[in-house]
Formats: C-alpha cells, sequence, structure tokens
C-alpha cells in the first residue's frame, strides 16, 4: 500500500507538466480506447444471445417471459456489461501497458527521458491512466449497447417474443441509476487496470524473464482488484 501510495502520489505531482501529457493522453485514448472496442463488443454480443436464453429457460412457467427483457438489460447495465469488459481490457490493455514499460525499463529508455529531463510518470504514467479512465465507460456503454441488441434479437427470432414484450420488459423495473452505475463503475476499474500495468512495468528487474512475469502480475491484479472493486460498488451503492 505504501508504493502504491507513493505511485499514485508522483503521479498527481506530475499533472503539472501539462506540456507533456495531454498530446500523449489523446494518442493513449486510441490505443487503449477505440482500438478495444471490438473485442468488448464482440464479448457483449454472444453474452447478451446468452444473457436472453438462459433468462427464457429460467423464467419459462414461472413469470411472463417479457421478464427476459427485464433480466437482459438489468445484467448487462449492471454487471456483465462493465465486468467481463473490465476481464477482457485487464488482459488486453493490462497486458499491453506492462509489457511496454516494462521493455522500456529493461532497454534503459527509461534512464534515457530522465537524463533529457523528463518526467517518466507525466510522460509514460499519467496519459495511461487518464486515458483508460476517460475511454473505459465508453467501451462499456457500447458493450452494454451491443449486448442489449443482440439479447433482443434472440428474443424475437429464437425465443417467440416481441418486440413490444421485450422492451416491456426492460422498462417496467429501470431505473437510471442502472446506467450511471456501470459507467462509473467502469472508471474505477479503468483506472486500476492502467495503474497496475504502470506500476509492474516500471518496476520490472531482469531482462526478458522480468517483462514476463511483470506482464503476467499486472493481468492477474487487475482482474483480482475488477473483482474486489465491483463488490465494494455494490456495498457502497446497491
Amino acid at each position: 500500500m505504501g508504493s502504491v501510495g507513493h505511485f499514485m502520489a508522483d503521479a498527481v505531482r506530475s499533472l503539472r507538466d501539462v506540456n507533456v501529457w495531454p498530446t500523449l493522453t489523446a494518442e493513449q485514448m486510441l490505443v487503449i480506447g477505440v482500438k478495444s472496442v471490438p473485442i468488448a463488443v464482440f464479448i457483449a454480443a454472444f453474452t447478451g444471445v446468452v444473457m436472453s436464453m438462459q433468462a427464457s429457460y429460467t423464467l419459462t412457467g414461472a413469470v411472463p417471459l417479457y421478464f427476459v427483457g427485464t433480466a437482459v438489460g438489468k445484467s448487462l447495465l449492471l454487471e456483465l456489461g462493465p465486468v467481463l469488459t473490465g476481464l477482457a481490457l485487464a488482459g488486453r490493455v493490462g497486458a499491453n501497458i506492462a509489457a511496454e514499460l516494462g521493455t522500456m525499463r529493461v532497454t534503459e529508455q527509461v534512464d534515457a527521458l530522465e537524463t533529457l529531463a523528463y518526467d517518466p510518470h507525466s510522460y509514460l504514467v499519467v496519459p495511461r491512466v487518464l486515458a483508460a479512465s476517460m475511454m473505459f465507460p465508453v467501451i462499456v456503454a457500447l458493450a452494454s449497447g451491443c449486448g442489449i441488441v443482440t439479447g433482443w434479437l434472440t428474443a424475437i427470432n429464437l425465443l417467440d417474443l416481441s418486440s413490444f414484450e421485450f422492451f416491456k420488459g426492460m422498462k417496467m423495473f429501470y431505473d437510471f441509476k442502472d446506467v450511471w452505475y456501470g459507467l462509473v463503475k467502469s472508471i474505477s476499474f479503468g483506472f486500476c487496470i492502467a495503474l497496475i500495468g504502470c506500476m509492474q512495468g516500471l518496476s520490472v528487474r531482469g531482462g526478458a524473464e522480468g517483462v514476463g512475469r511483470a506482464t503476467t502480475q499486472a493481468v492477474v491484479q487487475s482482474a483480482a482488484m475488477i473483482l474486489v472493486l465491483d463488490a465494494v460498488w455494490a456495498v457502497a451503492v446497491l
């Protein structure tokens, strides 16, 4: 906890270097955000199909079938959209950041930045953390919307459920908190994934073996933190 606190304090102090990190943040928003959309949408699309089928299997004979829309909408907005997207991007984004910064560390590129009077935190850490924090809600929103659409298409084509009934179920228990809860939660996911990736990458020692070890630790720790934060948000808000 002490090392995390020192690392975050250094990153916060680096925010004053406004001539360095804004342009780099825009570049990282493309790498972390835009290029992560396909995998997030792919996962959410099939999650919507599975949720629609499983909700139908569970609810048939117990409650009206339009509750399939309720199950799909609630589960994707509250949990499956943010959490599954976060876990998938922990592998893509967290591993990428840890491997990239770890390689820079072992090849002494980070030392070269310091020699040139660049703060590594403002040049490497702040852009990635800010980009992940800003882009994760956008990715989660797209993924959740895609999952709902595929769940709806599954319901009307495979479950003999009309569009009116599906969206009736979605609207029946809709609460605006369902939307902002998932998006705010995804901000914390993006922040932690990028921060852990940066910490692991910049702490690499031992050449290529160290890079591989740091990349693995970044993914595992990011996935664990996503589940911990998900539980914390559930206890604090729901």
